[in-house]
């Protein structure tokens, strides 16, 4: 609901603050959104298996006009520094949100608990993202993306339209290397192994270099996607990176030898819950260097709000999770299950928005656009207005949530919640790479030849 009281832009957003150069997280073991105990995730006093009030109530609706109005009167409090204005107003914030109640509720129990962290880091001038100790990656963070799969279409929205894509862009290719810049679970492969295990032309070995931010679980899905390779007798190689993508720049070691036989292709799902990439402009110079035949990208569309600082940030972060908030619960999501994936993923995505400024601050340039970066690093864009578009339109036939909507935009697909947009998948290849126009002509073949196929 607070979405749709939220302003469409942010409010002064030339505000900026001397604060806004050193933001920081800090940890309150009764926040809702800490994720450092492994044990299953129960409230002591309350039942959550049962359903909040309903949204469109007189008293819910009131309750989140207050709400919005002392989250915006804090946030502008904090955008100029009056750092004990805006302290006095998170008492009535918390006593107002829970992270147990309605979406507005919920929604403002996780931002409160951001801001406060927001606050104790301008107070002790310091910085940093979440660490990724805190955030318990080999145990809390998967299950919570998992988590979220099974309660919103987002996830399989990145997958169906990203494998489709890449199916098609090594049609006339037996050998196939993936490059996962964030690979976690590895969810989204078993899906384009069946269709690459039942296409005419056997595939003849399949490479994935999977990079993440703990070895353990990069082995843990190494063995899983080779276990389900067995299953279809596909000829598999798992490469575990632990590091950040920016790290492959300064050493390309591994993937210096390139097969010309073997189709590389790379991708990169996007958010905010920790900083996979590191330099942006590192990682960039780092896909202009490997040249892949395809680069698949889904970004959250969150511009983390540049221009307005602080502000502008929080408006914007703030009109977003609530759209989420929203998909989530009137999507049929209830109970403990959206609670853990509220406070394991969204709660963590929050805090860094607000208390860092996305999942880093370092002072070194940061890419906002990265179709703008991607193309001055060399790299063309590849519609998916074809059978990628039929895929993800299937899909959100399938899913029993309504309110998900799908547009396509210049080649990319949005994927949304009503009337704001959640996701962006779009794909790219290397613009000048050699016989452009030939394979200009493939691409095309192929997008009529699966269109004359549905």
């Amino acid at each position: 609901m607070l979405q749709s009281l939220l302003p469409q832009s942010p409010i002064n957003p030339t505000t900026t603050s001397s604060s806004e150069a050193a933001p920081a997280t800090s940890k309150r073991s009764s926040s809702p959104s800490s994720s450092d105990d492994p044990r299953p995730l129960k409230h002591p006093n309350l039942d959550i298996s049962t359903a909040p009030p309903a949204t469109d109530s007189p008293e819910i609706e009131s309750r989140g006009l207050r709400l919005l109005s002392l989250l915006l009167q804090c946030a502008e409090s904090v955008a100029v520094d009056n750092l004990s204005d805006a302290l006095t107003l998170l008492p009535e914030i918390t006593s107002l949100s829970s992270p147990f109640g309605s979406s507005p509720e919920r929604v403002a129990a996780y931002f409160s608990d951001a801001l406060r962290a927001r606050i104790l880091s301008s107070y002790l001038s310091s910085y940093s993202p979440l660490p990724l100790k805190t955030l318990n990656v080999t145990h809390r963070i998967p299950r919570s993306f998992h988590l979220l799969n099974s309660l919103t279409p987002l996830i399989k929205f990145s997958h169906f339209t990203s494998n489709q894509a890449i199916f098609q862009s090594i049609h006339s290719f037996s050998r196939l290397h993936i490059v996962d810049f964030d690979i976690m679970q590895g969810l989204q492969w078993p899906g384009l192994f069946h269709i690459l295990a039942s296409r005419p032309r056997p595939i003849e070995s399949i490479r994935i270099t999977g990079i993440g931010p703990d070895s353990d679980l990069l082995e843990a899905t190494g063995r899983r996607l080779a276990d389900f390779a067995a299953s279809l007798n596909l000829p598999f190689q798992f490469t575990p990176l632990e590091g950040k993508i920016a790290d492959l720049a300064t050493d390309f070691t591994p993937f210096r030898h390139r097969d010309l036989a073997e189709a590389t292709v790379v991708h990169w799902t996007q958010h905010c819950l920790y900083d996979v990439t590191g330099s942006d402009l590192a990682a960039a110079q780092f896909l202009s260097s490997l040249r892949p035949r395809l680069l698949t990208v889904v970004e959250q569309d969150l511009g983390r709000g540049s221009c307005g600082g602080f502000l502008g940030r929080f408006v914007e972060a703030l009109h977003y999770y609530s759209a989420l908030f929203d998909a989530i619960g009137d999507g049929g999501g209830g109970g403990e299950e959206r609670w853990e994936v509220e406070r394991g993923v969204l709660g963590g995505e929050i805090r860094n928005i607000v208390a860092v400024g996305g999942p880093k601050r370092t002072g070194e340039v940061r890419v906002e656009r990265w179709g703008d970066e991607l193309r001055r690093v060399g790299f063309r864009p590849v519609s998916l207005a074809g059978c990628p578009a039929a895929q993800a339109s299937l899909l959100l036939g399938m899913v029993p949530w309504k309110g998900y909507t799908l547009a396509e935009e210049g080649g990319r697909l949005k994927l949304g919640w009503k009337d704001l947009s959640l996701l962006t998948a779009s794909a790219w290849r290397p613009a000048n790479s050699t016989g452009e126009g030939e394979e200009d002509g493939v691409e095309e073949e192929w997008d009529r030849s699966e269109r004359a196929s549905l």
